[in-house]
This record gives structure tokens, sequence and C-alpha cells, in this order.
């Protein structure tokens, strides 16, 4: 009698979480395909094979929905960086790895990527993505003062620096997903040499 009660709430966990990642599944999908704009809940609610109304039970509204959706996709994509991430030893081979980390996510999850990309200055996500997504360029903005500060890349403000290199990899992954080129691990690291480029330090 004592087991009962915590498989029936197991079980009702398990449903409620599968529920909503089929709904963050969906939106993913249709955000990307159509547009936040051009997407409507009921549509939401049928690819993810729910009712409509079940979609309020988890978020309050399709703006709710979307800031969830892009903070775990810009969580993924920091967790996915620096899981290997080593802070030390040679800046160039460091600094290769990590664009093949990047590389590497958008070939696993092309639509969170594309998804990231799509909506990161939208004017519909709330201060707490905004906070997200600012902590996270901090990060960024941060490693390459400290690589300045230690002679290992390019003096100059680091904000413009990682705003080339960004812009760098935004370009390579959309022309990956137009099928103009293909993500090869001879295309990846010859577009991480072109931006190690950007920012190696200037020689003697």
């Amino acid at each position: 009698m004592s087991d009962a009660v915590p498989r029936t709430s197991a079980s009702k966990g398990r449903k409620v979480a599968d529920k909503r990642e089929a709904i963050l599944g969906a939106a993913l999908e249709l955000f990307v395909s159509r547009g936040f704009h051009g997407t409507a809940v009921p549509q939401i609610a049928k690819q993810a094979g729910v009712g409509a109304g079940t979609i309020y039970r988890y978020f309050e509204s399709k703006e709710a929905l979307v800031n969830a959706l892009y903070r775990e996709w810009k969580s993924r994509l920091a967790t996915h960086l620096l899981a290997e991430f080593v802070p030390t030893g040679d800046a160039r081979v460091q600094f290769l790895a990590m664009w093949r980390r990047m590389a590497d996510f958008v070939e696993q999850f092309p639509t969170g990527y594309a998804f990231i990309e799509l909506v990161h200055h939208a004017d519909y996500l709330d201060e707490e993505s905004g906070a997200v997504a600012e902590r996270y360029l901090q990060l960024a903005i941060a490693y390459i003062a400290t690589k300045q500060m230690q002679g290992e890349f390019r003096p100059g403000a680091p904000e413009l620096l990682w705003s080339l290199v960004e812009g760098a990899f935004m370009g390579l992954a959309r022309f990956a997903r137009e099928g103009r080129l293909e993500l090869t691990p001879e295309t990846v690291d010859a577009a991480g040499e072109s931006a190690w480029e950007i920012v190696r330090p200037p020689q003697p």
C-alpha cells in the first residue's frame, strides 16, 4: 500500500514532463520554420499532440513559452561549449577546440542553434532571457580580455573581437543550414583557422 503512492506520483511526474517536452519540441520546430509571429498556439498544440488548453497549464502565454525555450537552448549551448573547456594551454589549440565544439553543437542540434540565432534580439524576449544572454556574453568577453592580458590574443576591444568571431561562426552555420556547404572536419578546421586570425596576436 505504501508503495502505490510513489509509483503513481512518479507516473504522473513522467507524464507531466513528457507533455512539457512535447510542447517545447513542437514549439521549437514551428518557431524556426514559421517564425514566432507566424506560429499560433493551436498549431503548437496540434504538433505536440495535446489540447490547446494544455499548453496554458505549463506556459501562461506564447511569450512565456518562447522565453522558456530560449533559456533552455542558450543554457544547452553554454553547457556544451564548457563541458570540455580547458582554461590553460596553447591559445590557438584552445581557440580551435572551442570552435569545433560550437560546430559540433550545430551538427547535433541544428534546429536548436537556428532558434537561438533567430530569436536572439527579438523584442518578445523578457528580462530573464536578456540576463541569461548577457551572462554568457560577458563570459566570452572576459575570456578574450584575459587572453589579451596574457598576450595571447591581439589587443583591441574584446567586444569587437567577439563580434567578429561570433559573426564568422554564424555565417558558417547559416551556409551549412542552407546546404551551401557541409560541416566536414576539414571545413570546420579551415574556418576555425581563418577565425583564429581575427584574435591571433600580431607577429613580431
